[in-house]
């Protein structure tokens, strides 16, 4: 069954355009589905029914996993199994009638528009400090995934336009405009910090942003470098890639931006996702109106 998981984790990647995170989720999941029935029935993943299905989420529950974790788990099975069902390796997908459960909607981080700011005037001028507010300023901008800031290429912004070519979880590409401020601060990491921080100067790299060995900056350094500013901004408790995509979307809402741009702004495939940013607007709304008005 290795060479059939194999080629379920190829078809994500070269049909779906799925991150490589996303796809070591998805083999991670399909793999552990398979250790329990394997330990528990002796059956093999083709073998496998509704109700090995069913024994499984039971075991998530009883784990004390979240429903969003439950939700991903049940999302790999049906999509390895939809593939399962496609390539006729088995003759009944046993994910059918499954039910993801309901996940409660928790509050939306998000920073104001003055933490922002104080975020954005931090970095210096030195290498480091180009780059890096130019990565804060392109994350604010455009309100991209910090796995899609990473995979950027140098190709795939174009200053004189101003904007950036970003294809997301889903492989379907997007054009997403750049304010003035954050193509300034590209530009000048673009023309005086990246070509040192390239070292050599023949090395054909292609990734936008680089860390010091000259090679591509990982999720892993890009969340150091939040961390690194969370705290010289104060804001420690409150600052991760999604606040600032958080922020993106709920400050491009509160100044009129229409639902459906958004959606195609930020990538979303289902316009219920972008939809969540709404009641942001209608609290602080809310908010002003029982603040302000006379009789409220």
């Amino acid at each position: 069954m290795d060479s059939v998981l194999n080629g379920f984790i190829n078809y994500l990647a070269s049909e779906k355009k799925m991150a490589q995170n996303s796809l070591e989720a998805y083999k991670r999941d399909v793999l552990e589905f398979s250790e329990m029935i394997r330990e528990k029935k002796n059956l093999s993943l083709s073998e496998a029914s509704n109700t090995e299905i069913v024994a499984y989420l039971l075991k998530l529950k009883n784990d004390g996993k979240s429903a969003a974790t439950v939700n991903r788990k049940i999302a790999s099975l049906r999509a390895f199994y939809n593939y399962l069902t496609a390539q006729k390796l088995v003759s009944a997908n046993p994910t059918v009638n499954i039910k993801s459960p309901k996940i409660e909607r928790k509050s939306i981080e998000y920073l104001t528009i003055e933490e922002v700011e104080t975020l954005l005037n931090l970095p210096d001028r030195s290498l480091k400090g180009l780059r890096d507010r130019a990565i804060l300023e392109l994350l604010y901008a455009t309100g991209i995934r910090v796995s899609e800031i990473v995979e950027m290429d140098l190709e795939d912004v174009n200053l004189r336009m101003g904007f950036v070519t970003c294809t997301g979880e889903h492989g379907k590409a997007r054009i997403i405009p750049m304010g003035r401020p954050s193509r300034v601060a590209v530009e000048e990491y673009i023309y005086e910090a990246r070509p040192k921080f390239l070292r050599d100067a023949d090395k054909a790299e292609k990734a936008l942003f680089l860390n010091y060995s000259g090679s591509r900056l990982t999720r892993q350094g890009l969340w150091k470098l939040l961390k690194e500013y969370a705290k010289l901004a104060g804001l420690e408790h409150k600052l991760t890639p999604q606040t600032l995509r958080n922020s993106f979307a709920v400050h491009m809402i509160q100044n009129g931006a229409d639902l459906k741009s958004l959606q195609e702004l930020l990538g979303h495939e289902d316009i219920s996702a972008t939809q969540i940013y709404l009641t942001v607007s209608k609290n602080r709304i809310k908010e002003v109106y029982d603040k302000s008005h006379p009789r409220a």
